[in-house]
């Protein structure tokens, strides 16, 4: 079986919020029929960055199932102009 599952630590040099190793990322790849489901779970983050998170990770998935697909996903339209905060 090849391998499945990923882990590394997350984190953002000169945060005092998260920083660098404070947090888990993990992915887990499973067979879907003819796919591929992707798992991502984001531990540790602090409570009031766990909205910015969602946001983000949902944008680079979301640009990854295009690839998949084998489209383009195009530009990133936010290397140039990040997101706003979420409210809350």
């Amino acid at each position: 079986m090849p391998p499945h599952r990923v882990v590394f630590s997350w984190g953002a040099a000169g945060s005092e919020l998260i920083a660098p190793g404070s947090t888990t990322v993990e992915i887990v790849l499973r067979s879907d029929g003819g796919g591929t489901l992707v798992e991502l779970v984001h531990r540790g983050l602090p409570p009031e960055e766990v909205a910015r998170h969602g946001i983000g990770w949902g944008h680079f998935l979301d640009r990854l199932a295009v690839t998949a697909a084998g489209g383009d996903p195009g530009p990133d339209p936010w290397a140039t102009k990040p997101p706003a905060q979420p409210a809350g």
